[in-house]
This record gives C-alpha cells, sequence and structure tokens, in this order.
C-alpha cells in the first residue's frame, strides 16, 4: 500500500504470514521503481536486510546457519536481487500499535485471507475490500 496511492493485496491457499508478508514486498518492490522504503510489521522481511542475513545464504549457497535450505527461496532471491541493484530500504513498525498504514494493510491482508481473493486500487481502500473487526479489536 503506497499512502495516498495503489493498493494491493493477494491470497494463496496453504500458504504463511511469512510467505505473504515476503510476496507483498517482493510485489511492492517490483511495482514501484527508483527508491523505495518497505514498512512492515515483519520483522522476518526487515530484519533479512537490517541484519544481513541475506549475506550469509549468498555465502553459503542458499543454505542457513544450520546447513538447511533457506525457506521462500524463490521470493527471497529475487528480492535480494533487487536489492542489490538499486535503493530499498526496510523499516520495522509494530503490527496493531496504530500506524495507520501498517492497520489498513493488515485489514487488506485479512479480508484477502478470508475470501481468498486480492484486491487493489487508489487512494483509501474500500468498506468491501477491508476486514471488520469484533468489537475487542480481533480478527473476525
Amino acid at each position: 500500500m503506497i499512502p495516498g496511492g495503489r493498493y494491493r493485496s493477494g491470497a494463496a491457499p496453504h500458504t504463511t504470514n511469512q510467505r505473504m508478508e515476503l510476496a507483498a514486498a517482493l510485489d511492492a518492490v517490483r511495482t514501484i521503481e527508483g527508491a523505495v522504503e518497505v514498512v512492515s510489521d515483519s520483522t522476518y522481511v526487515v530484519n533479512c536486510f537490517r541484519q544481513g542475513w541475506w549475506k550469509g545464504w549468498l555465502a553459503r549457497g542458499w543454505t542457513n546457519t544450520k546447513k538447511q535450505p533457506v525457506a521462500n527461496r524463490d521470493l527471497w532471491e529475487p528480492l535480494v536481487d533487487l536489492y542489490r541493484s538499486r535503493p530499498i530500504s526496510f523499516r520495522w513498525v509494530k503490527g496493531h500499535g496504530g500506524n495507520q498504514w501498517n492497520d489498513v494493510a493488515d485489514q487488506l491482508a485479512v479480508q484477502a485471507s478470508i475470501t481468498q481473493q486480492g484486491a487493489e486500487g487508489e487512494g483509501q481502500p474500500p468498506p468491501a475490500h477491508l476486514a471488520v473487526r469484533s468489537r475487542g479489536g480481533e480478527r473476525p
């Protein structure tokens, strides 16, 4: 989601939150030209670049410190390639911490997971694209 710009969500059966968070970051970086700041509540995505995990993966031939294949390599590899080719930064925000745009992105993700359909558009997403929260703030 670009504040005041385009938004897009997606869905995939039999996946994980980490894989979808990574897919979202890759989609954003592929879609937006030039310098990009990816803002995410995913430590999985942000720490890979802020802590340089990817450097070790490359040095070890795409294996982790336990000598196991890196999970989600099919998404990490093109994201790392893009990161190495132009200015891309990553900033972590606390999930459900009151960051307006992260909260909207979370609602888009929840709705996509419920309906198994993505959504896209310009500006503020309409209510039909956003998951409704219960009174207690819990996901449906």
